[in-house]
């Protein structure tokens, strides 16, 4: 199949960029004025107090975006589009104050499972799976599994400047590309995708180390939902094993959230209690430096990437690797220009 992305996949990606790199800047003044910042402790890793609402550029661009799309009349209108966007700000709204105010865990657990719960009965819902077919009532409890699940795992990878937003940039770019590769294709979760990628690299220009400020609850929470909900929209919709899909590109963030959740359960701990055991902690602690840490996560999210294309077949995967590789020269030269305006 010949991949063919729209004029709005394009655009989206540009102007969420351009937006959020101008924002990005106007919200680390803003947190540094009211005390808006993530101050270091046993468990960080950085030596200064860091802005830690970058999710409030993230949201932003991201919604702008579509909004500029509009006006363009470029906007891909969708039934499940609008359930999307508005479990995304309503994760977004949460995450940003859970930053300011501290929520508790499980308050925070509640309204999660809340706002998957809207989105579920909006139609965003996983329904099949490979050699059961429908699933009937389990299809709502594993719908909310898979949403609060991946949502919280990337708010668990953001350890590590630059790691968070380069996974998800990469599995961004790869779930939008397998949902442009899909029979029949969906454009709507592909332009999501890449309108993520575009905000994110935005924030990845003043995220990589040393990072001026951190995405946050609100950042981690709003991306890894739009991960979990284009992931049902654009592959699991299909009733063949690609369905799995998913699992390989987000192997990163399930990997991580998987072994922290079960070993502290193992220790007697709710799974919830942050820690710094975390697999870029345990880069860390064999002597690996943050590039490295994110170099090396980031490649197999990249590995992880291209297996789930080659499985849609040899046209996906050359365009994955097409874009994939821009994207890398991207974030190298915005790593390269970091280093250079810092000396």
């Amino acid at each position: 199949m010949l991949i063919k992305l729209s004029h709005a996949h394009v655009m989206g990606t540009v102007i969420a960029y351009l937006i959020g790199v101008c924002l990005v800047p106007l919200v680390i003044s803003f947190s540094k004025k009211e005390g808006l910042v993530d101050v270091p402790n046993e468990r960080k890793i950085h030596t200064k107090p860091i802005s830690r609402i970058g999710g409030v550029a993230i949201w932003a661009s991201s919604m702008l975006t579509f909004l500029c799309l509009v006006c363009l009349s470029y906007y891909p209108y969708g039934s499940l589009l609008s359930g999307i966007l508005l479990g995304g700000s309503l994760m977004f709204l949460l995450g940003l104050v859970d930053d300011i105010y501290n929520l508790d865990a499980k308050f925070k657990l509640f309204i999660q499972i809340s706002i998957a719960t809207l989105v579920y009965l909006l139609g965003v819902q996983i329904n099949n799976v490979p050699f059961i077919g429908d699933i009937g009532v389990f299809s709502y409890p594993i719908t909310l599994l898979w949403i609060v699940g991946i949502s919280n795992a990337l708010n668990f990878i953001d350890g590590v400047d630059g790691l968070a937003g380069s996974v998800v940039t990469i599995n961004a770019i790869t779930l939008a590309i397998i949902a442009v590769a899909m029979t029949p294709p969906n454009p709507m979760s592909a332009l999501i995708g890449f309108i993520l990628a575009g905000s994110m690299l935005a924030f990845l220009t003043y995220n990589f180390n040393p990072a001026r400020i951190f995405m946050g609850d609100s950042g981690a929470l709003f991306s890894g939902f739009l991960l979990a909900t284009i992931s049902i929209t654009g592959v699991m919709k299909a009733a063949t094993l690609a369905i799995l899909l998913p699992f390989l590109v987000l192997a990163v963030p399930i990997m991580d959230i998987t072994f922290s959740s079960l070993r502290r359960i193992a220790k007697g701990k709710s799974p919830f209690v942050a820690d710094a055991e975390h697999i870029h902690h345990k880069l860390l602690h064999a002597g690996f430096s943050q590039k490295k840490t994110v170099m090396i996560l980031t490649s197999v999210a990249i590995i992880a990437g291209a297996l789930a294309s080659l499985f849609m077949g040899s046209d996906t995967i050359k365009h994955y690797f097409i874009y994939i590789i821009a994207i890398v020269i991207i974030m190298l030269l915005l790593n390269f220009i970091k280093v250079l305006t810092k000396k």
